[in-house]
């Protein structure tokens, strides 16, 4: 038992954890022999392939995805998953959030294919590296013929959350009238039941 024995080892369990595929590609990075957590380069870079994968399955890297898709108009703001029963502002800035289940159906498929890799080399005996893994993952995807990211893509992390956050003061706007019209509306309905009760113990 040696070292990329462990490594094959923990490579097959993070495949078989139950963590959602950012996480799994972090556990991923993380096992590479020169990665070291407090490393920017390292975290700039996880970020950059976070971005790779989105817009290998979408055509749009995060802040993109959540420009396009986030709609004060529509019933939960576009979301189609969020922390928690009510839809905040916190949630509307995170672009996993607006992805179909098809979507993450992809994004996880990708996933597997970085984890067979990775098993692949480490049972030929080779090191995994972050320098390693920067050349490959572009190669990977093209082989898959999904779209490439070339650059940072049109829309800034700032821009994108000040847009969401105007969307989002606009739907909840909406959802507060929305609530307080509903809390009227369910008013009237109790004080109309008690009137029928009351007209009703009167005939008799």
């Amino acid at each position: 038992w040696d070292y990329f024995d462990e490594l094959l080892a923990r490579i097959r369990d993070i495949r078989a954890s139950e963590k959602r595929f950012y996480q799994k590609v972090r556990d991923l990075f993380a096992l590479s022999s020169d990665y070291r957590p407090d490393d920017r380069d390292a975290q700039i870079f996880f970020a950059e392939v976070q971005n790779k994968l989105l817009y290998a399955v979408t055509g749009h890297t995060a802040a993109e995805i959540v420009v396009t898709r986030a709609d004060a108009d529509s019933p939960n703001m576009a979301l189609t998953s969020w922390k928690g029963a009510r839809v905040r502002k916190q949630d509307v800035t995170i672009a996993k959030n607006y992805l179909s289940a098809d979507e993450v159906d992809t994004l996880n498929r990708l996933v597997v294919i970085f984890l067979e890799q990775a098993e692949l080399r480490a049972k030929e005996r080779k090191d995994l590296t972050l320098d390693y893994w920067r050349h490959n993952v572009d190669r990977l995807l093209a082989f898959n013929e999904r779209p490439i990211l070339d650059g940072a893509g049109s829309i800034s992390r700032d821009r994108m959350e000040q847009i969401a956050h105007e969307r989002y003061d606009q739907f909840d706007a909406q959802r507060r009238r929305n609530e307080a019209l509903e809390a009227d509306a369910e008013d009237l309905r109790e004080l109309e039941a008690l009137e029928k009760r009351i007209k009703k113990e009167g005939d008799k």
